[in-house]
Parts: structure tokens; sequence; C-alpha cells
């Protein structure tokens, strides 16, 4: 039998929240958001106090050398370096850290809150904490509260009595009759169980420091029931929060911040940040790697060469770390670079179907802005068309981590800022060629799903040319605006040929009725006024009101083939899809104006 890379260490829950509250276990969780429900906190306490498994955790050993620091910062940690890294069971425990030590955890949404699960020691029962469990004595409104008298070195006892206290003068008022002797056995006894909690086994792996990144990985798959991956984004955030919680606090602040509209902050209307966006590029501009496994040993302090650890390469990558991230983090060249996303035409994070698109261009312009002293002008018209052209093409959609891997290979080449620029202005070119607007876009666009590439290139490309919608004076990019319109959308995609209209001409495939090339947006009120009516009809009306010259610039503002009225169903779609290629087109050539 080969040697064993694990020990098993049998851990009580008590020692384990101990260990994690002093710094002796790095638990990143209590820096990330916390995504179960208090309901299943609920659940999680209800089974061990009546004696069912809740599961494991799983820890790595520290490569670092281990010795004790004292305290450090206002975290009031005994250890400055973690011996041990929590890799699986990272919710489980900062689950009971809530609730049993009251430590208050991060919401999805980066904001802090208490988990706070009441017990009935009567009824031997937990609740999620509301108003209606405070207010009732016979309950115990946090669980915490217990523990906190337990770990205060209070006298449980007194706890207890003014617990019965309360509980009885309740039943006075209310004329029940206090509580029997019995009664006051049971409270005890179930109030006991609960503290009991404290010295519940939970099954504890502990990987060796020896073991590699992968053999890490493979363990947590083959022991996860669930079925799960190790990630190394997983990897990454933990060693941050356990090795520099600066970086690591940086990176949440910016995140949330992202999600609060005010000044001063990250946010924007084109993407939420969650930390893996900031990771990738963080490590793209320190390291020039697109492959988050290489980061994390470099973090991890691995000479790649050699393959052995050191405290200094640690050091001296965390360093490089914190200052590329001094740049990701900076707002004015995140508001600067949100700005370019939006007079791209993505005015909003509902028309862009890459994440990655946003966080890899981002980090290009960081690059060619910093390392390359690009002008701030041919910097903004550069990235505009290099935004473009991504998100269409999809071009950081399948393996990503390659491309960019390949761009960083090419960039070595690269020396001043006239090259940068050329680089990607031929990475463009090649990606944007005659053959792919006249035959490979129009392909594109054969398809039904509006979260398309194709379709959300559309969309852009109208808000680039600032051309109205169908029928309208109305530019189509001021219903993607922030606030433009109410509970109803004021803005609609409808179908050109409805739907029910192509039903009774024996067109009932939802596919064909609802091609993109179908589609285009109309004002709520032209909306209903068109509703199920045929082209031949209500464009009729529209030529009507809009005059023959106003008509032509209609449709050739939205794509659409003159006298597309009078086209059968198929032939319509089939002309459309080029017209929408050459509307692509053309705002294509306006951003390289």
């Amino acid at each position: 039998m080969g040697k064993e890379l694990f020990d098993n260490i049998p851990s009580k829950v008590g020692d384990l929240l101990n260990d994690v509250k002093n710094g002796r276990i790095g638990l990143p969780d209590l820096q990330r958001p916390f995504v179960w429900k208090d309901n299943k906190v609920r659940d999680l306490l209800d089974s061990m106090l009546k004696g069912y498994p809740i599961g494991y955790v799983m820890l790595w050993e520290s490569p670092a050398d281990f010795e004790n620091k004292g305290q450090i910062g206002i975290n009031d940690k005994t250890f400055n370096t973690a011996r041990d890294l929590v890799i699986d069971g990272q919710q489980r425990l900062t689950a009971l850290l809530g609730a049993i030590k009251g430590i208050k955890i991060k919401n999805v949404n980066y904001k802090e809150r208490n988990i706070k699960i009441s017990f009935n020691p009567l009824k031997r029962e937990f609740a999620v904490w509301s108003q209606a469990y405070e207010r009732n004595p016979e309950w115990i409104s946090a669980v915490s509260q217990v523990f906190a008298a337990h770990e205060e070195q209070l006298n449980v006892t007194k706890f207890r009595k003014a617990y019965i206290s309360q509980l009885n003068e309740s039943r006075v008022r209310n004329e029940l009759p206090r509580l029997s002797d019995d009664e006051e056995i049971v409270i005890e006894e179930n109030i006991n169980a609960l503290l009991n909690l404290n010295i519940y086994l939970l099954p504890t792996l502990r990987i060796s420091a020896t073991a590699s990144e992968q053999d890490v990985a493979d363990i947590f798959v083959r022991v996860n029931s669930g079925g799960q991956k190790l990630t190394e984004k997983n990897f990454i955030e933990t060693l941050l929060a356990v090795y520099d919680n600066e970086i690591h606090d940086k990176i949440n602040d910016f995140c949330r911040t992202s999600r609060i509209p005010e000044a001063g902050t990250s946010y924007n209307h084109i993407l939420e940040v969650n930390p893996v966006h900031l990771i990738r590029a963080t490590v793209g501009i320190a390291f020039k790697r697109a492959r988050l496994k290489y980061a994390y040993m470099l973090l991890r302090g691995k000479d790649l060469q050699t393959g052995q650890f050191a405290e200094e390469i640690r050091t001296d990558n965390l360093l490089k770390f914190r200052e590329a991230l001094t740049l990701v983090v900076n707002l004015n060249h995140w508001h600067a670079f949100m700005n370019i996303v939006a007079e791209a035409g993505y005015l909003n994070g509902s028309l862009v179907s890459s994440e990655n698109a946003i966080v890899f261009s981002y980090m290009l312009y960081l690059i060619g802005k910093t390392e390359y002293n690009v002008q701030p002008m041919e910097l903004k018209k550069i990235m505009q068309r290099w935004f473009f052209m991504t998100t269409i093409k999809g071009f950081y959609t399948n393996s990503p981590e390659s491309a960019v891997e390949k761009q960083f290979a090419d960039l070595r080449k690269v020396h001043t800022s006239r090259d940068f620029v050329d680089y990607l202005d031929n990475e463009i070119k090649s990606q944007f060629t005659d053959d792919y607007f006249k035959y490979n876009l129009p392909n594109d666009l054969v398809t039904s799903s509006t979260q398309s590439p194709a379709w959300y290139g559309y969309v852009a490309s109208l808000n680039v040319l600032g051309y109205p919608m169908l029928f309208s004076n109305t530019p189509t990019s001021k219903y993607f605006i922030v606030g433009a319109s109410g509970g109803k959308s004021s803005i609609d995609i409808h179908h050109i040929f409805p739907k029910n209209y192509l039903s009774q001409i024996g067109i009932e495939d939802d596919r064909e009725r609802n091609q993109i090339a179908n589609y285009t947006f109309l004002d709520y009120s032209t909306n209903i006024d068109i509703s199920d009516n045929p082209p031949s009809e209500y464009v009729l009306a529209y030529k009507s009101r809009l005059g023959v010259e106003g008509y032509k610039i209609t449709c050739f503002q939205n794509a659409l083939p003159e006298n597309f009225e009078n086209l059968e169903y198929h032939d319509f779609l089939t002309n459309r899809r080029v017209l929408m290629a050459e509307l692509i087109f053309r705002a294509y050539r306006k951003l390289s104006e």
C-alpha cells in the first residue's frame, strides 16, 4: 500500500470552532458569502442533537513553517499563520460558528448578519428565529446565548433558573400551572444536551502538506458523495483568506460595493463582481498566467521549476498579487473600462453573454494602460472594438484560459504601445473578416435564443448606431438605461410576423416562429397596437403615418427588407439575417472611425 496522504483525526466540534476562532485553522468562508438558508442550519443542529452524522471536515496541512507568532491585528487571533486550511466543510463550520458562537456571517450581498437559531428546552426543538420565538418565554431566542453563558464561565445553572423563572411568570399571567419538577428536570437535561454539541465528534481528515494540489482535488472528489469538484478558485480564495486577510478583505469589499448604487463604489450596470473575476484579472497581470492552477501554486510558495515550497517565494508572490490587485480595484481604471463596454453598445449586464469577456478584456486594458502606456484615447478606441469583437464572436467562451495563455505568449513579443495596439487590431481583423460578416454571422443568427452572442451583438449595434426602435423616434439605447421602465417593461421584443398569424398559415413550431430574425424591439404602445395583426395589415398603417421615405429609413435602421410584409416567412428570415449582419458591420465600422 502507498504512503497515506492523510490522517483521520475525529475532532470535537467545540475544539474545531475554537481553533477557527484563534486562527489555528483557516476558514475562508467567514469572509465569503454564506449561502445556506437558516433552516438548513436549524436542521444541522437538530441532526447533531439526535446523534445523526452530519458529514465530515477536510483539512490541508499548511506547507509553511509553522510557529505561534502571537496575536495579530484586530482579529485577536492567537496564531498568525494557520496550521491547517479547511478544504471541505467550510459552510458547515461557518454555520456552527454563526449559530453556536454568535459570530456574524456575510450574506450573498456581502452584508453582515447573525444566524439565530432558537431552542425550546421543554420540547427539545430548534427553530429559525423570529419575533414570535423572541417573545415566547418557552423559547431561548438564540442558542448562542446558552453557549456564551457556558464559555464566559457564568453559572449555567443561573441561566437555566432565570429561564424557568421567566417561563413561570408567563404561565401565572396566563393562568396556567407553574412548571412541575419533572418539567424542570427535562429543561435541565435538554440544556445540557444542547451544550454537549461542543463534544459532538465530527469526522475530520487532515491531508498532509506534502500532497499536491491534484492529490487534494482527487481526494476531495472521491470522498465527496455529492460529486462536487474542488476548483483552483477554491484553493486561491482559501489561501488569500488565511495568508493575507487584507487582500481578501479588499477583494470582498470591491465585490460588495459593486452591488451598492452609490458614488465612490465599484457599482455599475454591467457586472456584479465576484471574487473569481478579480482573482483572474489580478493573476493575469501579476504572473501573466490564465490558468488558475499555476497561480495557486505560486501563492502557496511553490517554485514551478523545482517543485519545492519556500516561505520567501510565497511572500514575494503575495506581494506581486497585492500590487496587481491595487491596479485591478482602482476605481478610476474600473469605471473607465466600464464606460468603454457601455460605449461599445453593451449598456447593461442583460446584454453580455460572457462575463469572461469583461474580465479578460479589463485585464488587457490594464496591461495596455500600465505596462505599454498606450495613450488614453487610442486605448479606449481599440478596447471598444476588442470588446465588441470578443463578445460577438464568443472569443472567451470556449477554452478561455487557452485563448488568454496564447495572448500572453504573443505579448512577450510586443514591446511598445504601438505594437500593443497593432497586435489587438490584427487580432480583431483576423476574427472580423469580410467572409465572417457575409457568411458566418448570418449563420450564427439562425437561432431562437435571445441569449446568443449574435443577438446581443445586434442589440449592441443598435445602441452604437443610435438607431430608434421600429416605427419610433426613440433610440433603442434609451430603454437599456437603468430606471427607464417601471413594473411593466416599456420596451418589448415583438414578433415581426406574429406567432398567432404564423400558426394560422401553418407554421406552429416555436423554434421556427421564435427565430431572432423574427424579433424587433417595440415600445409598449406600438406592441399593443400591432398585436397579432399580419405584417400586410400593420405595415400599411405605419407606411401611411411615416411616409415613403420615413418607412424606408425605419426598415434600414431595423435591418428589415423593404416590402418585407410581402415576403414568404422563410425568405424573410434569410433576407433579414443578412441585413442584421450588415447592421452589426456598420456598428463595427463606426467603432473603428
